[in-house]
């Protein structure tokens, strides 16, 4: 029978306990997945307890009192707290989302919190994310035209084209999806991801830009585009409602069509 093990130096151990020294009714533990690459040991899920009496509603306001208040060497990455800059995207509870919209008193029990997974870990609970945004360069997210005189004169559009783009320009690149795809763990150097491509669809069918068909060839492309299974864990990750296997199958139709015609 076949064994497989995880490195030995990628096995997670139990860390350290941060007991609440004062008298609490609501005391709830929180484990995070601790690692710093200087330190050259295994990472570790360290466990805070924490007044929530005394604390905002979000688990970022949790990460902030902790680190404020009991351990100030946790690092993680935040920003707008309101769901915009996707800063503080992680894995809570099993799933990734936003920690500045996820509520602890959604979660029964203890809150547990890792970093985005598949991801390389620069330190605790921050995931490298430069393969994504190379990614995103690579589908040139922004409008081009072909006409000069265009660039000196507004870019108009009708509302029937302007509907199209709802439930695409509202990505904020938090990579929830992208880290929540089989097909990206496993092929995240070749294929693009689901939000990458949802960008790439976002710029095909805005009806300013005159690029349609250069944007349909970088993307027609059995590694980049077709490793999509339809699986959906984009769609159910996506903190803000998006839909990225629905954009997804939306530029593959649009590649069948351009041949069959």
């Amino acid at each position: 029978m076949v064994q497989f093990n995880l490195p030995k130096h990628s096995k997670i151990k139990k860390g350290n306990y941060f007991k609440f020294e004062k008298s609490s009714k609501n005391l709830k533990k929180i484990n995070i997945y601790r690692w710093n690459p200087e330190e050259g040991v295994n990472p570790r899920i360290d466990t805070y307890e924490v007044d929530m009496d005394n604390c905002g509603p979000m688990v970022l306001d949790t990460l902030i009192k902790i680190k404020n208040e009991i351990d100030s060497s946790l690092t993680f990455r935040r920003s707008c707290r309101e769901g915009v800059c996707g800063s503080c995207a992680m894995n809570i509870d099993g799933s990734n989302t936003l920690a500045c919209i996820k509520s602890s008193n959604e979660i029964k029990g203890d809150i547990n919190i890792y970093p985005l997974p598949h991801m390389p870990v620069i330190k605790d609970l921050v995931p490298n994310l430069k393969q994504l945004y190379q990614q995103y360069q690579s589908v040139e997210p922004w409008m081009q035209t072909n006409n000069k005189k265009s660039n000196e004169t507004e870019g108009l559009q009708t509302i029937e084209d302007r509907s199209k783009l709802d439930g695409l320009y509202e990505c904020i690149m938090c990579a929830c999806c992208a880290t929540s795809c089989p097909s990206y763990w496993w092929n995240g150097d070749k294929y693009l991801g689901p939000a990458v491509l949802l960008q790439a669809y976002r710029w095909i069918i805005d009806s300013r830009d005159e690029e349609r068909q250069k944007r349909l060839k970088k993307v027609a492309d059995e590694m980049k585009l077709f490793r999509c299974h339809t699986i959906m864990n984009c769609t159910n990750a996506c903190p803000k409602g998006l839909n990225p296997a629905k954009a997804i199958g939306s530029i593959k139709k649009m590649l069948v069509t351009e041949k069959s015609s």
